[in-house]
């Protein structure tokens, strides 16, 4: 019986790709390592929050969904290491994620693979790979007037 690699947990073919160095000011809060199949093109991420000494809750190359894309979320009223987080975005529609400042869940709107929210606001991960992210500044285009 053939087995669909896109069903499966298995992945072959990934290289390191990149990385994206998470900044508050002139201060590194973490990094997300990137890495990507040279076959599918999809993209395999990781974060890893400065400070931090607990094992973060996806181990190895965790896939996502084909209508999902890997994205930091950041926190607007928040400062520090726990301002932010690495989220697998919808299109579109409602959302949750768990929050890494107090493990409770976040329920936010996202609209074109962005946070719509008063609280929070992303930004995407193949749009800012090998790149420093100040994360003092929205950079999301959808800033509270």
């Amino acid at each position: 019986m053939a087995s669909d690699a896109s069903e499966s947990n298995s992945v072959t073919g990934v290289v390191y790709f990149g990385v994206i160095n998470i900044n508050e000011g002139h201060r590194n809060l973490g990094s997300v390592d990137i890495w990507r199949s040279v076959v599918t093109k999809e993209f395999f991420c990781e974060e890893k929050r400065i400070g931090a000494l607990d094992i973060s809750d996806k181990i190895g190359l965790h896939r996502i969904g084909k209508n999902k894309k890997w994205a930091i979320a950041v926190n607007r009223k928040r400062r520090g290491t726990n301002r932010w987080k690495l989220v697998e975005l919808d299109g579109k529609g409602l959302q949750r994620f768990t929050d890494s400042d107090d493990e409770s869940v976040v329920e936010i709107n996202s609209e074109s693979f962005n946070i719509v929210d008063s609280d929070w606001w992303s930004f995407l991960i193949e749009r800012n790979v090998n790149r420093t992210v100040d994360v003092t500044q929205d950079h999301s285009g959808n800033a509270p007037r």
